[in-house]
């Protein structure tokens, strides 16, 4: 389809309009499906800033929302998303979707400076020295269910480890390579204040993995870590049976939910297709918690293993620690509903989702006695995101779409609605559809991980582009789209499509308001010694250099720094300026160095002079008038 082209006589103001109008508002939607269940009436939803309305307090109506945020106006949310196999996590602003900042997490970045110097650069070597990593899932830290802007963590899907961003400074502080865990899939904290975060062990090993074992798939293993959130060690870990996948916590402190593939404990793509079902795994972390202190546990790779295999004594008693809920085979995405009632595992096999009873989860004598709905949704549910009205959104990968569903009246269709994965009859639970482009993978609302979702804006993460976009060669770009969700009555409208660069998977939507990031450093942050306008400063001593200098606009604390061959060679440089985003750096290309220096802040790098000669340190910021001018020398003397 294509645009009419405007008349010729429309005012200025008219086509300034028209060309802030996204492209979708001017596109027919496809007939939506409203069946069963309607929508109830909206609620008014605390949070919400430019989308209420004057007159009662309710969400904007979709003709009256858009993705255009003026010049010099802000974005209501921040939006963390995991960049995939560029080891980073990407801020975007929402509802623009503007980018708004790239943060390095498993490999360097040489814009940021990150992995260059002392600091960073041990730490990426110290969790293992992997020069890439696949970021996942990213959770912000929350409080009373809430969230408290204090960290973001995200998993490393390709090299098993978990890493915490500071959101003072928007920067990577900690990375733990996790023990005993191959492929972690999923970042979850447990919630109501982040007391762990767990990382899901995806791929099955044998334990520990030295050598044994090595062609017995039965004495493989895949392991959950509950790992410190402000120490980043791995307190304890849970082996079980078969693979996981994703998860999701309660919202009260007890459950802990990850759902799994081949149960068939099999190596081949058929022997892990073998069985008509699959588990979700309920982790009852108290009871966990009472067997470590008790001793019950293994040490494996110095973390303490306890045993939550289907077979396992701590299994048996009245509060057994893992509780394994059949659902259809290869389930993929599981979230917990704001109101903590309901844990949603999607079929992705399957066209249905399980819900999961989570009050008589403990209780039950058989644990599928907690699933009180199995709502038929279409072709390849994978992920669940919550409105906090009673509605789930899940991606159907295989329909391109994201469907709204009323959960409650889920549940109050079965089990007089028995799903069959050959009956093409939807849920009467369905309230409607809207197209995606295309085969969407996660998705998330605006703080859908809390319990006081806003309602507002969802992103689909499309894992296929095709014709979106212009043509840049065979490899394409993603697509996520902004779907504004508020409006009960008009329905979900489109807004906005945005490129991407692979693989993006999940995010986290947070309202703007509970960040507060850092304008300049706070020098007491960091080990690294701040060095003042008057403190600079060289030292020798047995072959060893140590320069202390300060950078300031158009100038570093020397203008010539002299060493000789062969000697170790440390560079501690603050950046003195004051007035925030005035950035300077220290690079020295032929020695690989480059450190990125925001106001107030300090950086170390060591090195060994091995080439004699003249090398350039110059700021590679460009900082005033005089940036060019702002260099000095490094002059490496021949030995003796």
């Amino acid at each position: 389809m294509t645009d009419t082209p405007p008349s010729d006589d429309r005012t200025t103001d008219e086509i300034d309009a028209a060309d802030r109008e996204p492209l979708f508002d001017r596109i027919p939607r496809r007939d939506f499906m409203k069946a069963g269940a309607a929508a109830g009436a909206m609620g008014s939803l605390a949070g919400c800033t430019s989308l209420l309305k004057d007159d009662d307090d309710s969400l904007a109506s979709a003709s009256e929302v858009g993705a255009y945020v003026p010049p010099g106006e802000h974005d209501d949310y921040y939006a963390f998303l995991g960049a995939g196999q560029s080891g980073e996590i990407r801020v975007y602003g929402v509802p623009s979707m503007r980018q708004l900042m790239r943060i390095p997490v498993f490999q360097t970045d040489s814009a940021s400076g990150y992995g260059y110097d002392n600091r960073t650069s041990e730490m990426l070597e110290d969790a293992g020295g992997y020069t890439w990593g696949d970021a996942h899932h990213p959770r912000v830290s929350q409080t009373d269910n809430d969230y408290d802007g204090r960290w973001a963590f995200v998993n490393d899907k390709a090299n098993g480890r978990m890493a915490r961003v500071d959101l003072e400074y928007f920067e990577t502080d900690a990375i733990v390579d996790v023990p005993n865990q191959q492929g972690t899939h999923g970042a979850c904290c447990l919630l109501p204040d982040t007391k762990y975060v767990f990382g899901v062990g995806e791929l099955r090993v044998p334990m520990p993995n030295d050598g044994r074992d090595l062609d017995d798939p039965d004495a493989y293993t895949s392991v959950l870590a509950a790992i410190d959130p402000e120490t980043m060690n791995v307190e304890w870990e849970v082996e079980v049976d078969g693979n996981m996948d994703n998860a999701d916590s309660g919202k009260e402190g007890r459950w802990f939910f990850a759902t799994g593939y081949n149960s068939e404990s099999g190596v081949s793509e058929s022997e892990m297709s073998a069985s008509d079902t699959d588990w979700v795994k309920a982790f009852d972390v108290p009871a966990i918690e009472e067997a470590v202190e008790n001793g019950e546990y293994e040490e494996i790779g110095g973390v303490p293993v306890v045993d939550g295999t289907r077979d396992s004594p701590l299994n048996d008693g009245d509060r057994p620690i893992v509780r394994y809920v059949d659902v259809a085979k290869s389930p993929h995405g599981i979230s917990v509903t704001p109101d903590g009632k309901y844990a949603i595992a999607s079929g992705k096999l399957d066209p249905t989702a399980s819900v999961i009873d989570i009050e008589t989860l403990g209780e039950a004598d058989d644990p599928n006695e907690s699933i009180v709905a199995r709502p038929n949704l279409g072709m390849g549910p994978l992920h669940t995101a919550y409105d906090g009205r009673g509605h789930a959104y899940t991606t159907l990968f295989i329909d391109s779409e994201v469907v709204k569903w009323d959960i409650e009246a889920a549940v109050e269709a079965y089990p007089e609605e028995e799903p069959d994965p050959d009956d093409e009859k939807e849920s009467p639970a369905v309230v409607e559809r809207i197209s995606v482009h295309y085969n969407p993978g996660h998705l998330i609302a605006a703080e859908s991980y809390t319990a006081d979702p806003q309602g507002d804006w969802l992103i689909s993460l499309n894992k296929l582009s095709k014709d979106r976009f212009l043509n840049v060669g065979p490899m394409k770009p993603e697509n996520d789209q902004l779907i504004y969700i508020g409006d009960d009555d008009e329905g979900m409208k489109l807004v906005k499509d945005t490129p991407s660069y692979a693989e993006p998977h999940d995010a986290s939507i947070v309202s703007a308001d509970k960040i507060n990031p850092a304008d300049v450093y706070d020098p007491a942050d960091y080990d690294a010694e701040f060095v003042g306008g008057e403190d600079s400063e060289i030292t020798r001593e047995d072959g060893r250099v140590h320069v202390r200098m300060y950078s300031m606009r158009n100038e570093f604390g020397f203008e010539d720094v002299t060493v000789q061959e062969g000697d170790e060679v440390t560079f501690t440089v603050t950046n003195i300026e004051r007035t925030p985003d005035i950035l300077h750096s220290l690079a020295i290309p032929e020695y690989d160095i480059n450190l990125k220096l925001a106001p107030q802040d300090t950086r170390e790098v060591t090195f060994t002079a091995d080439e004699p000669g003249v090398y350039w340190m110059y700021c590679a910021f460009f900082c005033s008038a005089l940036h060019m001018e702002m260099r000095s020398r490094l002059i490496v003397e021949p030995a003796e």
